[in-house]
């Protein structure tokens, strides 16, 4: 098939590549023009595992291309889909301009049927609204149809996710549109589950405020653990074994994080108050993850004492492994945190160094870890990335100013580094 797709971020190029990877010519337009040169030349503005090497394969076989008209994409493309960033506003709502501009554009020049798909998280009711606007704005009375297909990628393994996913949404007012979707999704041979449009804008919402939920239950559960000397780790086990509830999303720490769970989870409290609801549930999940960070803040300075003028090593800036997003990264809020009590900061991450010296100015980048842990006050480790999984634990001794580890994702054993001579600090260990 002959697809464009409208927007060169996260999604739309994971998307984008793994469409061409099943065979279609797939063209992905942005309108930031210094990305799109970029992305001719190879270079790819995010890290994600195995996309550049997706991408450089589907252009040489002449399937996957980039520009930046969507003339061009509403000329050449029988499926449109609208993949462009849908910010949070001040009052939680969802940001829908870059939907109504490119409707708008895609209106004013396609000349056959076209199916324009939301594949950006949009508020329900925005399916109608871009019908509305393209209906408005169309200069050749020609027939086309809109659709909603939710992306469900999760960032360190969006490829995997999305070649073999555990369903396929797709919201339609027609048989053709749904046809052609189910069409294109077969090579997945994953169940695709057909709704209206509405329904399927609901899913994925749905889907983020649940799991967010059940990351902010478990963090109230340590909360729970530490105060009466359990330990998260074998509750979160004792629990996940239930079929019903799951062992995934039940991993206590700093708190969600990210592009997709605070922005969906203030847009879906924002979506309920306009049709007259009050999401008291997902108010209190959002009040619990922001006091997360407090809370572990308390857990540093219960054992440094006084934080003013201490050095603390921090590991790890990306919301989670394997990506190099810091968007709404617990990482961030607990530095300003720290620097706020007058930490002087040193921190590493595998993959977000050139981004943490513009995120956080003042701040010390360092190298490796080692680097950040010399003559260090305490060592915070924030995010599980492998690399921090096998440290070298007798050099990183040697290096801090005293023994002590703040691990925020329990990664650690807690017996195993006593053993070695630390203090270890875990989140819900009983400690």
């Amino acid at each position: 098939m002959n697809i464009s797709i409208v927007g060169s971020g996260y999604v739309g190029l994971v998307t984008g590549a793994c469409l061409a990877e099943l065979g279609n010519r797939v063209l992905c337009v942005d309108s930031d023009l210094t990305k799109t040169a970029g992305l001719k030349k190879g270079i790819i503005p995010i890290y994600e595992p195995g996309l550049k090497e997706l991408i450089a394969q589907n252009v040489s076989k002449k399937r996957l291309r980039f520009g930046s008209s969507i003339e061009e994409a509403a000329k050449v493309s029988e499926i449109i889909f609208i993949a462009v960033g849908t910010p949070s506003m001040d009052n939680g709502e969802a940001d829908l301009t870059g939907i109504e501009n490119v409707a708008r554009n895609i209106a004013l020049h396609m000349d056959g049927y076209r199916l324009i798909v939301e594949k950006s998280t949009v508020p329900v009711e925005t399916g109608s609204w871009v019908k509305h606007t393209i209906s408005t704005y169309i200069k050749k009375k020609t027939h086309f149809d809109v659709a909603s297909n939710p992306e469900f990628l999760r960032e360190g393994s969006a490829i995997s996710d999305f070649m073999h996913p555990d369903r396929i949404v797709v919201g339609v007012e027609s048989i053709k549109a749904a046809n052609i979707l189910k069409s294109l999704y077969k090579p997945l041979n994953a169940p695709i589950v057909v709704t209206n449009i509405k329904s399927a804008e609901l899913i994925k919402h749905a889907s983020n405020a649940f799991l967010a939920t059940k990351i902010s239950f478990i963090n109230a559960i340590s909360r729970i653990c530490d105060k009466v000397g359990a330990d998260v780790l074998e509750v979160a086990e004792g629990m996940g074994l239930d079929r019903r509830i799951g062992r995934e999303f039940l991993n206590a720490g700093l708190g969600y994080g990210g592009s997709c769970f605070p922005k969906d989870l203030d847009a879906f409290i924002s979506i309920a108050e306009k049709i007259g609801y009050s999401f008291d549930l997902l108010k209190s999940v959002r009040h619990i993850n922001a006091e997360q960070r407090a809370f572990v803040l308390k857990k540093i300075k219960d054992v440094l004492w006084i934080i003013k003028d201490k050095t603390i090593a921090v590991l790890g800036l990306a919301f989670k492994p394997d990506t190099d997003d810091i968007r709404n990264a617990p990482s961030l809020g607990l530095i300003r945190m720290l620097e706020a009590e007058g930490a002087a900061l040193k921190i590493y991450d595998p993959q977000v160094s050139s981004k943490a010296r513009d995120a956080l100015k003042g701040v010390r980048v360092c190298k490796d870890p080692y680097e950040a842990a010399r003559g260090a006050d305490c060592l915070v480790v924030v995010t599980e990335w492998n690399e921090f999984k096998e440290l070298d634990f007798a050099k990183v001794k040697k290096l801090l100013k005293r023994p002590l580890v703040v691990d925020c994702r329990n990664i650690y054993d807690p017996a195993a580094m006593k053993k070695m001579g630390f203090t270890y600090v875990g989140v819900g260990r009983g400690l």
